[in-house]
């Protein structure tokens, strides 16, 4: 079931930088313009003038990338209101604000795909997962210590108002420009990537989930045209023949495709960040995964690197750090520096997990654990490995008052009416700004085990 690592070989090849790339339209038309040209041409004339058109070609290209880099910067003059920025420029605007809504930090061209071109999305993802382009390492540099780094993972579909709200946080936080933010993608979306492309406050890098259900519409691992109704008794499903006929899960239920790529997109993204990227192969530092209706505390780094320190002292045997928690109220005047230690429990600690290369190498050895257990939760899977595969079990060490919030109202387990993320992020600064939480300090400590 999990065993997309295995895969990683997909993402060989030429490593173009497609998404900061001229887009191949413009040059597969360029290219139809010679042969056409010297068809037009008297035969006896074609050979004299190879040259000259090839020398026309080579002029009329140059030409067009000259004009495009200093005048096409902005395709439709409109501004985009989905960038965000905490280094202004002199207008107190980031530099998407100002209508590049086509076109990255550099004036590099962002290539636009029809989400229904399946071929061309694959061979577009292939080649960014092979190039890992790392962007904004001109403003806030290459180094990336173990010691002073946080790796930021944010596993995204696509849902692109709780993504903007992400990162508006993301652009407010306590040295973010230390961190590598990886978005990890199962969806090629252009307006996400529009948005994505607009951060100018941290080193980021897009990576992409290559067995999407986008990509694989109707074969597995998305939803195949003979497999089960999700919902279908077992008897009738075998009146059916449908594929999988003879295996409903636990709960009676077949594979829905769109439930189990969140698992699957899971441990690919892990195990693309801890083993099959070239710039973080010495990287032993701290790997905080979060996803797209996530938002964060301004000190969430602090927090989390002050948390890292301490750990040692406090609970040497804890494998996860968390921010997050799922109560509905809590004492941030009492509990915004307390932390406690305690075995990790995937309803109450998922939200907000950093942890190392250590652990996921002990996870890795427990891979058949993890991938064949019958669920498709990633961390109800992750549980069942900790319950059954490690004699130690996972231990967390929590932040009681929490610097990471869930602010998804809608997605796939939850429908209503009303799914504005601005309403639950008013809350959230709400609390974060009132006079009775305490700004960050020493961490105290409660509840060692």
């Amino acid at each position: 079931m999990c065993q997309w690592g295995q895969y990683e070989h997909l993402s060989g090849g030429t490593a173009l930088e497609v998404l900061g790339h001229y887009d191949v339209s413009y040059l597969e038309e360029l290219k139809r313009f010679v042969p056409t040209l010297r068809a037009l041409l008297p035969r006896r004339m074609r050979r004299s003038t190879s040259r000259f058109i090839k020398f026309g070609f080579i002029f009329f290209f140059l030409g067009f990338l000259t004009l495009n880099q200093f005048g096409g910067s902005n395709e439709n003059g409109s501004p985009d209101d989905s960038s965000v920025s905490s280094h202004p420029s002199s207008s107190n605007e980031s530099s998407a604000l100002k209508g590049k809504v086509s076109s990255s930090l550099s004036g590099e061209r962002i290539l636009q795909i029809d989400a229904n071109n399946i071929t061309e999305i694959l061979r577009i993802i292939h080649e960014l997962n092979a190039g890992e382009k790392i962007q904004n390492m001109d403003l806030f540099g290459s180094n990336f210590s173990s010691n002073e780094t946080v790796v930021i993972v944010v596993q995204v579909h696509d849902r692109v108002e709780y993504l903007k709200e992400l990162i508006q946080s993301f652009s407010k936080a306590q040295n973010i420009h230390s961190a590598l933010l990886i978005l990890s993608h199962d969806v090629w979306n252009d307006e996400i990537n529009k948005l994505v492309r607009s951060i100018d406050f941290v080193r980021f890098m897009q990576i992409f989930y290559p067995l999407s259900i986008q990509t694989h519409p109707n074969e597995f691992p998305g939803q195949s045209p003979n497999d089960c109704p999700m919902n279908v008794k077992k008897e009738r499903a075998r009146e059916l023949g449908c594929t999988n006929r003879e295996w409903p899960d636990i709960y009676g239920h077949y594979r829905d495709a769109k439930f189990t790529q969140i698992k699957h997109h899971w441990w690919w993204k892990a195990n693309k960040v801890f083993h099959h990227l070239e710039v973080l192969e010495d990287f032993q530092g701290l790997v905080l995964f979060l996803e797209e209706d996530h938002y964060v505390s301004e000190d969430f780094l602090p927090v989390l690197k002050l948390m890292h320190s301490e750990k040692s002292r406090v609970c040497p045997y804890c494998d996860i750090i968390s921010l997050g928690t799922y109560l509905k109220t809590y004492n941030f005047e009492k509990d915004g520096h307390q932390v406690e230690s305690t075995q990790w429990m995937s309803v109450k600690h998922n939200m907000g997990m950093a942890f190392t290369k250590e652990l996921w190498r002990k996870v890795m050895g427990c891979k058949s654990s993890f991938c064949n257990f019958d669920d498709y939760n990633w961390d109800w899977s992750l549980q069942h490995v900790s319950l059954s595969c490690l004699p130690e079990g996972i231990f967390v060490m929590l932040m009681k008052g929490p610097r990471v919030f869930h602010i998804g109202e809608c997605g796939v387990h939850h429908k209503k009416s009303n799914c504005q993320a601005a309403s639950v992020v008013k809350k959230v600064n709400d609390i974060l700004k009132s006079p009775k939480t305490p700004k960050f300090g020493k961490v105290m400590v409660v509840g060692a085990i």
